[in-house]
């Protein structure tokens, strides 16, 4: 029997959007929750809000919170910016306990190193995350010149052997590195901590690190089926997290945004639902 998926809108989806009217976007959408962004923070604190401004906003909206993000770039950067880094993933637990969130995440950024760097900050970020009782899960990246398949994403979470590290999945980078089979297979469910979507143009861009050309699901050429099935035989039962950033979707109203992410995810569900009670 295929999951009930519940689902969560990444703020990049309606990157456009102020953090207020997000959480708006989330709850008028019909999303169970909302990813939050480290930029959307920065973005409050240049508009003058403190740190308790933005976890009162949260709060106040209602809005759960699937997933919060700190800032990217701390398994490889120099040491001087590592700390800082990890200052702000202290600043990143801080709000998600705050705000009644369990799960922070992070991605390889724009730089690069060895596996050997990313073993070693990630025990340490896996503490800092491990202090505040949170869990950290860790997303490759297509497009990244070393972290860019499940295989190497994991070697880097079983060598730091944290138990509260784990892997973030995304269907786009999925299909774009090592294709959705080979990317899930032998993922179990202890280990992927959170999921992402949107859908592949047949002919994605090349080369960019933050590609930002993701579509609606059904749109693109990912199969929805076999991937919702996937992680249902998995186990995976926590969000998955609609993440499509496209400039076409930023030019549009976020509500409306959101609306049919939820429709058109749902209906995917229920379609390979009814393929599954064929077979």
């Amino acid at each position: 029997m295929l999951t009930e998926f519940k689902l969560s809108l990444h703020t990049w989806t309606i990157h456009t959007t102020p953090l207020e009217t997000c959480l708006e976007a989330a709850a008028y959408g019909g999303f169970d929750a909302i990813e939050i962004r480290r930029s959307d923070i920065v973005q409050c604190y240049e508009k003058g809000m403190s740190k308790d401004d933005v976890i009162g906003m949260i709060r106040d909206s209602g809005v759960t919170v699937s997933v919060l993000g700190t800032e990217y770039g701390w398994w490889f950067t120099p040491p001087d910016e590592t700390r800082r880094l990890f200052e702000v993933l202290r600043e990143t637990c801080e709000i998600a306990c705050a705000v009644g969130c369990d799960m922070i995440m992070s991605a390889p950024g724009q730089v690069t190193g060895t596996i050997e760097d990313a073993v070693e900050a990630t025990k340490v970020a896996g503490d800092i995350v491990g202090e505040h009782d949170l869990s950290l899960a860790l997303e490759f990246n297509s497009q990244h010149p070393l972290v860019n398949k499940t295989t190497v994403l994991r070697e880097i979470v079983e060598r730091a052997d944290r138990t509260n590290c784990g892997m973030l999945l995304d269907a786009y980078h999925l299909h774009r590195s090592q294709g959705m089979e080979t990317g899930l297979k032998d993922v179990t469910a202890d280990e992927l901590f959170a999921f992402q979507y949107s859908d592949v143009p047949p002919v994605p861009e090349p080369g960019v690190r933050r590609p930002v050309d993701r579509l609606v699901p059904g749109e693109g050429v990912i199969d929805w089926t076999f991937l919702l099935w996937r992680l249902s035989e998995i186990g995976y039962d926590s969000y998955l997290s609609y993440e499509a950033p496209n400039p076409a979707l930023w030019e549009r109203c976020p509500k409306e945004v959101c609306a049919e992410g939820v429709r058109v995810t749902r209906e995917l569900v229920e379609k390979a639902s009814m393929e599954m009670q064929k077979n």
